[in-house]
Order: structure tokens, then C-alpha cells, then sequence
């Protein structure tokens, strides 16, 4: 196979998360010759394999297999990776079929690296991500087999392939705010507590405002407001409660405590209980480190573009890898059809970013 039929193989296997659709399987049975570790837990599918070529530092590429449901309205089935026009649709041609397909096939060509080479596959990266990347990470740090760097391969670039690379991401912080009141008759105002009411001042002062300035590498973390609902859904009754959740991608300056006093200050006085969770932590990599240097010519030999260092966007399971120490980036192919209908990529960008991961594994230690 090369690049394409193996990328075409991948996108005509439907694998809605959790479901791999027997892709590791493929994939370990595709790299003759490696190291393999099956780590399934519960429903979910993990994948870690390796080959040490010699002593020296462990490169690792990760990704997942699962996809979002292809959802109605497509030109094609989702599930047959046609052609047209020099594109590929499918389903998880962006995300991110197209960077499993790329370094699968680089790391399989590779016939000489100073050092490990390995791939660290999941089935349960678009789900709750409970069961996929986090666990394989805790068998490697257990069984001294963690990665010294890592690639992540998640589609990151923008107006052009090549353009940009991941080197952070933004943390996400759920907030889950109750607003006590007192229920009553429309017509008698004062014998009650309408919590919307309550809500409607500070919540012009509160609604889409930066928590802090950003720095060079991220942008403000932003209060954004994500649900609101109370009442009975009648005109002559006021509410008892009203109930409301935000969400604050938050970067390096940003933690829980700063979030609860920005809602505290707001609503002094008022009757109310906040519950804030951590979805994910802001991580930062060192734009100076062999990483993201051998990335940057590696990418500017095969493109000519001289990628920017993004943070923007969610999360991806680079977020899991960071704590350990590793130092992680992503590249892949552009991002502006991802989870949509019609979802696709040029074959060129497939070409292209298993000729810069090909690239990346020839000058590492060049």
C-alpha cells in the first residue's frame, strides 16, 4: 500500500467513537515487525506500538481511529472515501484519518532511526477520552516506556497546508451555577425572588468578558456563557431557580480559583451554589526545543511556509500527554471541514504530511 489506498482504507472503515472497526488490529498486523501492545479497557480500543532501532530518544505519533456519526445530508457516503476533483470525503478525513494514515506509513518506511519509534493509537478520542490516551500513558510511565517527544497529528492548519502547528492548547473549566429564588405570582412581584430577575444586571457584566489580557501565546480566557433556563414556561408564574452553565477555555493565567472569585464579585448578596470542574489543563511547549524545531524543517522542506505556533482551538489528546514531561506538538492537514458534512482533504495534504513526518524521522538526529 502506500499513503493513499492506506489512507482510503481507513476512511471506508466506518469507527464512530468508541468503535475502532477493527483499525488497530490493521494497523498492528500493517507494521510487521514492531512491538505490540493491545491495552483495550471497557469498550474502548488503545493501541501502543514501538520499534527500537537503537539507543537514543523515543519519537512517538498518536492519534486516534474514531470519528464522529457522520450525521445526513452528504454527497457521498460518508464510509466510501470517493474521489473528486483531487479530494477524498469521508468521514474522519480530516479528523484525523489523514495524520493516522500519514505517520502509520512514514513509521512503517523507516528503515533507520537513532533511537524508538512508536505509535500510540486510541478508539476514544472524540468520546469521554476516560478510557483511551490517559490509560496507555499510565501502563508507559508504569513500565518506564513514556516517550521522550511526541507528535500529534490532529488537522491544525488553517488557509494553507503547512501554515501552522499546535504547540499548546487552552484548558476548559465547566462552570454549573444555581440561582436560588422564591416562586410567586406574576401580579404580586413582591412576595417573591424571580432569580432572572436577580441575574439580568451582572449578567451584562459577566457574559463574553476576557478574565485576563493573554499573553504571546494564548488568548484572553473568556466567560462564555453556554446555557441558561428557568421558570415553568408560563406568563404568571415567577421562577423558583434559575440554572446556568459557562465554559472558560483558560489558559496559563487562568485557574478554578480565579473563575469562582470572577463570580463571586458578581453575584455578592445573592442565594446561589457554583460547582467548577476541570475538563482540561492549558499546556505550553517550548517553541525552542528540538521538537519544534525539527518539525518547523521538516515541514518548511516539503511546503516552503515557515509554520506559525498556534493555541487556539479545543482540546485533543495532546492535553493527556504534556503532564507526563513529553514534549508535544500538532500538525496536520487543514481544519475547515472537521465534524462537518462533506467532510474532506486533497490527497496532495495527505501526501504532503506523511512526506513531512518521513522528512522529521530522516533529520532528527541530522
Amino acid at each position: 500500500m502506500d499513503v493513499i489506498e492506506l489512507f482510503k482504507k481507513l476512511v471506508s472503515t466506518k469507527s464512530e467513537t468508541p468503535n475502532d472497526g477493527d483499525l488497530l488490529e490493521f494497523i498492528a498486523a500493517y507494521l510487521d515487525g514492531f512491538e505490540v501492545i493491545h491495552l483495550d479497557r471497557e469498550d474502548v480500543k488503545n493501541l501502543f506500538i514501538y520499534k527500537k532501532f537503537s539507543e537514543g530518544e523515543h519519537l512517538c505519533f498518536a492519534g486516534h481511529v474514531d470519528v464522529v456519526p457522520a450525521g445526513d445530508g452528504w454527497k457521498y457516503d460518508p464510509y466510501s472515501a470517493t474521489e473528486e476533483d483531487g479530494y477524498i470525503y469521508g468521514r474522519g478525513t480530516q479528523d484525523m484519518k489523514s495524520g493516522v494514515a500519514a505517520f502509520t506509513q512514514a513509521v512503517k518506511e523507516a528503515e533507520n532511526f537513532k533511537g524508538t519509534l512508536s505509535l500510540l493509537l486510541t478508539s476514544d478520542e472524540e468520546g469521554e477520552a476516560v478510557n483511551g490516551t490517559v490509560k496507555v500513558l499510565e501502563y508507559l510511565k508504569e513500565h518506564n516506556l513514556l516517550p521522550d517527544v511526541c507528535v500529534v497529528a490532529e488537522p491544525t492548519c488553517e488557509d494553507h497546508f503547512g501554515d501552522a502547528i499546535k504547540v499548546g492548547r487552552r484548558g476548559s473549566i465547566n462552570g454549573y451555577l444555581t440561582l436560588k429564588g422564591k416562586q410567586g405570582h406574576a401580579a404580586y412581584p413582591e412576595k417573591a425572588i424571580n432569580p432572572i430577575h436577580q441575574i439580568a444586571k451582572p449578567l451584562a457584566e459577566m457574559a463574553g468578558v476576557d478574565l485576563d489580557d493573554g499573553d504571546a501565546a494564548f488568548a484572553p480566557s473568556k466567560f462564555v456563557i453556554t446555557d441558561i433556563r428557568s421558570g415553568m414556561q408560563v406568563t404568571n408564574v415567577t421562577p423558583n431557580d434559575l440554572k446556568m452553565m459557562f465554559n472558560v477555555r483558560n489558559n496559563t493565567n487562568i485557574t478554578q480559583k480565579e473563575v469562582r472569585m470572577f463570580v463571586e464579585k458578581h453575584l455578592e448578596g445573592l442565594d446561589y451554589e457554583l460547582r467548577l470542574t476541570q475538563g482540561s489543563y492549558p499546556f505550553q511547549t517550548d517553541t525552542n526545543t528540538k521538537l519544534v524545531r525539527k518539525i518547523d524543517e521538516a515541514i518548511k522542506s516539503i511546503t516552503g511556509i515557515k509554520p506559525k505556533y498556534s493555541t487556539a482551538g479545543g482540546t485533543s489528546d495532546a492535553r493527556f500527554i504534556a503532564p507526563m514531561g513529553v514534549d508535544v506538538i500538532e500538525f496536520g492537514v487543514k481544519n475547515d471541514t472537521i465534524h462537518s458534512v462533506n467532510e474532506r482533504t486533497t490527497k496532495k495534504e495527505v501526501k504532503d504530511l506523511y512526506r513531512v513526518f518521513k522528512t522529521l524521522i530522516e533529520i532528527w538526529d541530522k
